[in-house]
């Protein structure tokens, strides 16, 4: 895991400025809206697209270091899928010369579509097993589960049955809108997902090893361990990218960076079962998502007052008066805690005890 930060963020600095020079010569630069932040307008030009520069060590890293199974080929599938479906929507972008790419409807038939998949795979993929380990004082046996479990906080795990796939598809696309909304800011996103995985790597590391599964009485899923190495690969990505996206940005991720780091945090909980955990540990982004809703919807039902200043809400912190660097940073705490929150409440099973 180690190895894999470093190699993920040295792969970064390495092909970042040639990533940024490439993107220059093309001139695939940042469209702003004119109902934007207007001090957001000095932005205007600068590369996008920069989401390259984690994801491609990100990739490599992951190849290199991590034993391939159903888990890590998830979150490959949905990183590399729901970042060319970024793309797609940033070079549509460029070549119409406007801050709107893909209509609405067709990145969210896309990104249903490999939700979907992803569901279809944890659900039916035969060889996957999952199992709930029984205390030592018990039986020391493991029990079966189906494979259209949850792990709820507190309670324990739950079979869904036939709302299995729609509820992992739903945790996909809302996942990946929601970090794509975050990307407003430099350095908020990147910043915001690297906090959000390292509870995952934990996650992932204790719900692959039967031993730390029996021990805090949470779900084994054999293989979920590998999922570790993507964390850390992601983590030492967006550390790289950070180099060059720290205010004032270099470059920018664009929907290419933002909907693969999207996907990617999906997969990670998805895969080890601990979805209404992310909803804690990527509480954030959740935030950012309602603060959108809350003011569209309020919008509507007016007929034109709004909630905010302007959504998502870290723009309505910004038009109050806070510098974007502070937004940026007291953003990064809110998250950290949040995670940590998250994670927490995964470690409680230790003092409850497996249930189900």
């Amino acid at each position: 895991m180690l190895l894999s930060v470093l190699t993920s963020f040295v792969l970064a600095l390495i092909i970042g400025p040639r990533v940024i020079a490439n993107l220059k010569q093309r001139q695939i630069g940042q469209t702003i809206r004119e109902e934007g932040v207007q001090e957001h307008k000095k932005k205007a030009g600068v590369p996008t697209m920069g989401g390259l520069i984690f994801l491609v060590p990100m990739v490599i890293t992951i190849l290199t270091y991590a034993s391939l199974n159903a888990y890590v080929g998830l979150a490959l599938l949905l990183g590399l899928g729901m970042g060319l479906l970024g793309m797609m929507d940033d070079l549509t972008k460029v070549i119409k010369a406007r801050s709107l790419g893909l209509t609405p409807r067709q990145k969210l038939a896309g990104q249903i579509v490999l939700g979907l998949v992803a569901a279809l795979v944890l659900r039916y993929l035969p060889g996957l097993r999952q199992e709930l380990p029984l205390p030592a004082s018990a039986s020391g046996g493991n029990l079966l589960l189906p494979p259209s479990f949850i792990q709820v906080p507190i309670w324990g795990v739950v079979d869904v049955g036939l709302l299995y796939l729609p509820f992992v598809t739903f945790v996909v696309v809302a996942f990946t809108n929601a970090v794509n909304l975050t990307d407003g800011l430099d350095g908020l996103a990147a910043g915001t997902v690297g906090v959000s995985v390292l509870p995952f790597l934990v996650i992932a590391w204790v719900t692959g090893h039967l031993v730390f599964a029996r021990h805090l009485g949470v779900a084994f899923v054999p293989g979920a361990s590998e999922l570790a190495i993507v964390c850390a690969s992601l983590f030492g990505g967006c550390l790289g990218f950070l180099w060059f996206n720290a205010h004032p940005a270099e470059v920018f991720m664009g929907d290419t960076g933002s909907m693969a780091l999207g996907g990617t945090v999906a997969a990670l909980a998805i895969g080890t079962r601990t979805e209404l955990f992310s909803v804690v540990i990527g509480g954030l982004f959740v935030i950012e998502a309602l603060s959108v809703i809350l003011q569209v919807s309020y919008f509507k039902w007016t007929h034109g007052q709004r909630i905010f200043r302007m959504s998502p809400i870290h723009h309505h912190f910004e038009l109050t008066g806070w510098p974007e660097e502070k937004v940026v940073i007291r953003f990064w705490i809110i998250n950290l805690m949040l995670a940590l929150t998250g994670l927490a409440l995964f470690a409680s099973r230790l003092f409850s005890g497996p249930q189900g």
